[in-house]
């Protein structure tokens, strides 16, 4: 059973003040550098079958963690316990000769991984075509690009389903359609049981995977919560450029978790949405809508941009925008000003179902820049169905559907025959 008990693990590097510090503790001259701390008392559980993503900055110490677990690095305090057998893809190449063909290393990484040559060469076909390298796979691994050795790694990786499978961004080198075909496999070994620890940058990849997710931070842990919660609180983290930033977060009636970050130079008084000019939390698909940012400026701002988005129910951002994308950003504003802006949407294509609208204040394009206020999930809200076809997904696309008869697409008389049917 592929479980994961972690207890206070940590990992130091040694840092010498002086060049010479190395060769003086080789001679035992005494203790000549100090500890570099890249992850310390880190303490969590994964039970079996759980798939968990680990977030963090670059340098907060997620590479760390999953090659401690990987056991390629040894911890310098701390141990952890891992039931089953473990299978990762970590660093790019990592374990791969360049002078060796594709087969040949995969031969020397299932013996890593505990395979059997028998079991190797049976299973040698199989991993040949997922990879889909074609004669590649019977040449030297320094004529592959990073993209082959990512599908020849994970291929072999994934030969057998793992107990435990451990995997960071090294998939993301991969094309786009290796992409969805390695994440179709991750999908069904989750599915089967496997226990996955999974790092990405991608909150979607976090939020669709992972039924739970893990932050870092400096090295320490500092949340462990469902994705979306985590995520949220992750963006507020990143949105902070100054000393006196503030996240908030409040639980919701319903359980859910709301999180509000920024300086407070501009605040969100308030967020409706407005169906037929009234605040409405049910609207038809297709509905005209309207949301409308209440807003009050603390602080005289060169420039303020005013943004939404919408996303489901499993946290997925759906659809974005701002007023700098859409050219009509304000500027020059004035301390104690009070504004408003209304995003009209044409037509709602949404899908039936349950959505959240988060708004944000920030200058210029993206909220990382100077993130004014971010508040997430300001209002959740629910699409009924519109007045055309039924239909499925977080989307209602207009689709026209044309159904022909006879040989060739005529009728008796010569003419096509054909009904038309359009859906809404």
């Amino acid at each position: 059973m592929g479980y994961l008990r972690v207890r206070n693990l940590g990992k130091a590097y040694k840092r010498y003040p002086h060049k010479w510090g190395r060769l003086a503790e080789w001679v035992r001259l005494g203790v000549h550098h100090d500890l570099n701390w890249v992850l310390r008392d880190v303490t969590f559980d994964v039970e079996p079958g759980q798939a968990v993503g680990i977030v963090g900055s670059n340098g907060a110490g997620k590479s760390t963690l999953l090659k401690l677990i990987a056991r390629t690095v040894r911890p310098t305090a701390g141990e952890f316990e891992t039931g089953g057998r473990v299978a990762a893809l970590l660093e790019l190449g990592i374990g791969f000769h360049p002078e060796f063909t594709g087969r040949e290393n995969v031969f020397m990484a299932g013996h890593i991984l505990g395979i059997s040559g028998e079991q190797l060469a049976t299973l040698m076909p199989p991993i040949e075509a997922f990879a889909e390298i074609g004669d590649y796979f019977d040449q030297p691994m320094r004529t592959y690009s990073s993209g082959m050795q990512v599908r020849v790694a994970f291929s072999v990786a994934t030969a057998i389903r793992p107990d435990i499978l451990i995997i960071d961004e090294a998939l993301s080198v991969g094309d786009t359609y290796f992409q969805h075909k390695s994440f179709e496999r991750i999908r069904q070994f989750r599915d089967e049981g496997t226990t996955l620890l999974f790092v990405s940058h991608s909150p979607e990849m976090i939020k669709t995977l992972c039924d739970r997710a893990i932050l870092l931070e400096h090295g320490a842990l500092i949340r462990d919560d469902e994705p979306a919660a985590v995520m949220d609180y992750y963006n507020g983290l990143i949105a902070l450029k100054r000393a006196d930033h503030e996240i908030r977060q409040s639980r919701t009636a319903a359980g859910g978790v709301v999180t509000r970050s920024g300086s407070a130079e501009a605040t969100i008084v308030s967020i409706e949405l407005l169906a037929n000019g009234k605040p409405s939390r049910a609207v038809r698909s297709g509905d005209k809508i309207t949301i409308r940012i209440a807003i009050a400026a603390n602080a005289a701002m060169p420039d303020l941009t005013a943004g939404f988005l919408i996303r489901d129910r499993l946290g997925n951002d759906v659809f974005g925008t701002n007023t700098f994308h859409l050219g009509n950003s304000r500027c020059g504003i004035a301390a104690g000003e009070a504004l408003t802006v209304d995003f009209e949407v044409a037509a709602l294509q949404l899908g039936p179902g349950s959505f959240s609208l988060t708004a944000a204040l920030h200058a210029g394009s993206h909220h990382t820049l100077a993130n004014f206020d971010w508040w997430d999930r300001a209002i959740v809200f629910q699409v009924l169905p519109g007045r055309g076809p039924v239909s499925i997904g977080v989307c209602a696309l207009e689709v026209t559907a044309l159904w022909e008869t006879g040989n060739g697409g005529a009728n008796a008389s010569g003419d096509s025959a054909s009904e038309l049917i359009r859906a809404r």
